[in-house]
Parts: C-alpha cells; sequence; structure tokens
C-alpha cells in the first residue's frame, strides 16, 4: 500500500474481507486482503485508539487526533530505521517506507520465479493488489533483482537453443 493510501484510510475501510483502499493513485479503489494477524493488530490499535480519540474517522491518527501527513510519517520511519540499525546516521542514505512494498512486490515474485504459468497469474493479482492502472506498470519488478534476472535470462536462452518453457 502506497504511503498516501494508508492516511486516507477510515475506521470503516476495515471490512470482514480486508482494507479497502478508497483513494488509489489511479483514483479508483481495491479491496486489499489482510493476514489474520494484520487483522488482530489493527484491531488491538483500534481499541486503543477509539478510547483515546472517538471523534475523528481516520483510521490512523497521532496525537492531534488526525491522519500524520507524509512528512510526519517518513521523520517516524527514518528514526525507527535508525533505532533498529538499518539505516545509518544523519546525512546516510537508508531504506525508505516505499522500498517496503516494492520488496513486497519483488519477494512475492522470487517466490513462484520457478513457475512461469504462476509469474503470470501472479503479476495479474500483485498489478491489483498494487493498485497499478497498467500491468506494464507491474512488470518491471520482474527485471528488479538478480534472481529474477537469472530466471529471465535462463528461460530467454532456452527458447532461443529451442527448448519450450
Amino acid at each position: 500500500m502506497r504511503v498516501s493510501e494508508a492516511l486516507a484510510l477510515q475506521r470503516s475501510d476495515l471490512t470482514g474481507d480486508g482494507l479497502l483502499v478508497r483513494r488509489s493513485k489511479g483514483g479508483g479503489s481495491r479491496l486489499l486482503p489482510i493476514h489474520s494477524t494484520t487483522r488482530d493488530a489493527v484491531e488491538a490499535y483500534l481499541d486503543r485508539r477509539n478510547r483515546a480519540f472517538s471523534i475523528s474517522d481516520d483510521l490512523f491518527i497521532i496525537s492531534t487526533g488526525r491522519a500524520p501527513d507524509r512528512s510526519t510519517v517518513r521523520k517516524v520511519f527514518v528514526g525507527l530505521a535508525r533505532q533498529l540499525g538499518i539505516r545509518g546516521p544523519v546525512g546516510t542514505r537508508g531504506p525508505r517506507l516505499h522500498d517496503l512494498r516494492h520488496s513486497f512486490a519483488v519477494r512475492s515474485l522470487e517466490a513462484c520465479a520457478h513457475d512461469y504459468d504462476a509469474v503470470r497469474r501472479h503479476m495479474t493479482a500483485l498489478r491489483d493488489y498494487l493498485g497499478h492502472s497498467s500491468i506494464l506498470h507491474t512488470y518491471w519488478y520482474l527485471e528488479a533483482t538478480p534472481v529474477l534476472m537469472r530466471t529471465i535470462a535462463a528461460a530467454n536462452e532456452d527458447r532461443f537453443l529451442g527448448g519450450v518453457r
């Protein structure tokens, strides 16, 4: 999920089927299934959140009772990444929050890289899950890691040599 999508979530967007993203980058909406452990964590958060702030319908809030802005989210993420040791001191580059979205997409494709039919099916699901307006925006994840590049290269080499995959 994009940061902007998470910040736009309302309490009513947590449904029995997952999270309803109403304001996607392309203007559409989509339903994101969530794991039961994620649902449990969000519901525990909502229980605490609703006792403290019941006036706002924003799902994720800060001490003002409203959703934070992007710069606040970025600052908190960078601070947490530094505390965890996955980001260096001020002035050095490190992982960004959006990198988690990218890593999810790439790792999910790597998990099915051995099965070309699964990759094709997964690309369509991943396009919908990420909220891409076109599958073309999702295809570049196929070229994002050495694991996927080796798989793509091997498939093309087999085709060139007359093999079938």
